[in-house]
């Protein structure tokens, strides 16, 4: 296919546990290519492993998510908004300067001491799915709850408040959400984060936020909106991705039932098994979005300045250059040079959050419940093709 021939992109799975077709003949006959998205933008897919982590490190790609050329996905351009631009969406020098100031709040040392909270939340979600009836939807009773109650006092937010934000959050991941009602949910987000930020300035609390609103007030006065548009960007991405790959995770264990027993028998493979399954599903596949700033050339084609750039990384990772036999799961394979967190200056603060709430998941919720399996046959499952995020709306199951 001819970079120069403008095609149609699918978003739409076949297989649950592989990218769309389309995605994969992109990457073998033109990894960079034209093509039209379902909303009638023409952008450039890129779907080579390589040149994604070549895009991501070039600072000629702009992640300004309000630049006219940005390649959104939802059927209408996203409204304009009154928050503050986020993280993700900054470039050199501004993006380093925030970043660095939250940076420490992620760091090894300082999750890894979430360790036991973390284990104590997961026990106490399987504690309550043993004690209630069967079947039980396992997306509503453990793989949302876990990850929203961790991210909850992480910030600092109320979990009492969860419905509120889960709700919204499940609106602006929907490419089919209206812009107008993406326009709703957002000032209602800003408005309560807002509220929150206030009441934590006059009363500090020890979490991210309390130490954040600290930290401003030594070296000057406190930014609301910024600390809004933090919290904004972690509330929403801090259980939504994570939520969904343990949903995910635990469906495509209970189908392959001898790699499940290997990892119940070797705990210490379960480091590698995460590392493993987060190449093999890529739940942000369609979330890495750039505009060249200048006319750059990237595998051999020209990509001129206010084009918009479409990092297909599922694609990127299942690229046979990199990885061997590449749409197989092979639990032991431990390659982390994978793009499920992104690559170069924004690549995902909460990594290692993630890992370390996946790992505590894997080894313990099929060790507390070793008959878990599928209430419904698979075929009757419903995945998350209309979303940002993929995932599993409902997950039956019983044991």
């Amino acid at each position: 296919m001819s970079a120069d021939l403008i095609a149609p992109l699918s978003m739409t799975r076949t297989c649950p546990h592989a990218p769309p077709a389309e995605h994969l003949r992109l990457r073998a006959e033109a990894p960079v290519a034209r093509v039209n998205l379902p909303n009638g933008l023409t952008v450039w897919a890129v779907t080579a492993h390589e040149l994604i982590r070549t895009i991501l490190s070039d600072p000629r790609f702009s992640s300004n998510r309000r630049d006219p050329g940005f390649p959104y996905l939802t059927r209408e351009r996203p409204p304009s908004s009154e928050l503050k631009r986020m993280l993700l969406e900054l470039d050199p020098p501004e993006h380093g300067q925030a970043r660095r100031s939250v940076l420490g709040e992620f760091t090894l040392q300082r999750i890894h001491a979430l360790g036991p909270r973390i284990q104590q939340i997961v026990d106490e979600h399987i504690d309550a799915m043993l004690a209630g009836p069967r079947p039980v939807d396992l997306v509503q009773a453990f793989s949302l709850p876990v990850p929203s109650l961790v991210i909850c006092e992480l910030l600092g937010v109320p979990y009492a408040d969860h419905e509120f934000f889960q709700t919204r959050s499940a609106t602006l991941v929907n490419q089919n959400s209206p812009p107008e009602e993406i326009g709703r949910v957002v000032g209602e987000l800003m408005m309560y984060l807002g509220n929150l930020v206030a009441t934590k300035a006059q009363n500090p609390t020890d979490d991210l936020l309390g130490r954040q609103i600290a930290k401003q007030r030594e070296s000057g006065a406190v930014d609301y909106q910024d600390l809004v548009s933090m919290a904004f960007l972690l509330l929403i991405a801090g259980h939504e991705t994570t939520a969904n790959m343990i949903s995910l995770t635990t469906l495509v264990l209970l189908q392959q039932p001898d790699k499940l027993a290997a990892l119940q028998q070797d705990p210490a493979k379960t480091l590698a098994a995460v590392e493993e399954l987060l190449r093999y599903f890529t739940i942000a596949e369609q979330a890495l979005g750039r505009v060249a700033t200048a006319d750059v050339e990237i595998g051999g084609v020209r990509i001129r300045a206010g084009e918009g750039v479409l990092l297909l990384a599922n694609t990127g990772n299942r690229d046979p250059q990199v990885f061997s036999n590449a749409d197989e799961l092979d639990l032991e394979r431990g390659s982390r040079n994978h793009l499920a967190f992104g690559f170069g200056p924004h690549q995902c603060l909460g990594q290692n959050l993630a890992r370390l709430e996946l790992q505590i998941v894997i080894d313990t919720l099929f060790r507390r419940i070793p008959g878990l399996r599928p209430a419904v046959p698979v075929e009757e499952l419903s995945f998350k093709d209309d979303a940002t995020v993929y995932g599993i709306r409902e997950f039956p199951v019983t044991w």
